[in-house]
């Protein structure tokens, strides 16, 4: 498990302004130490994604088709530029990235967005 941290904070002080902050701009209730979200697991248009705090979004699509009597699976690595900020629980969670209107960077992923997990890793602290 790692402790709870934020991208471009400098100490735990700035971290939980920085968590504060976030948690106000996405609209959302920040969540006390101990249920504070690291990564999270989630579908999104027939991909699996995973959204972890400090790390670019990551995806995988697997798609099957049959070919002369055989089936043949291809899987398609998907990523993003947008890196994580914070991840907030709720139904549903709340991710926010450092793309626009955070920062000038582009973004086919809206900031914040919202998805239900299917899987959840919490901070260990």
């Amino acid at each position: 498990m790692v402790a709870f941290f934020l991208p471009r904070a400098s100490d735990d002080e700035q971290a939980e302004r920085l968590y504060d902050a976030l948690a106000e701009f996405a609209g959302c209730e920040p969540a006390p130490a101990g249920a504070r979200v690291a990564s999270i697991a989630f579908d999104q248009d027939g991909a699996q994604w995973v959204a972890a705090v400090g790390e670019p979004l990551t995806g995988r699509r697997t798609s099957s088709r049959l070919r002369r009597g055989e089936l043949l699976e291809h899987t398609e690595e998907l990523g993003s530029p947008s890196r994580v900020l914070a991840i907030y629980p709720g139904t549903p969670f709340v991710v926010v990235t450092d793309a626009a209107p955070i920062t000038p960077a582009a973004s086919e992923w809206a900031n914040p967005f919202t998805v239900t997990p299917s899987a959840v890793t919490l901070f260990d602290r």
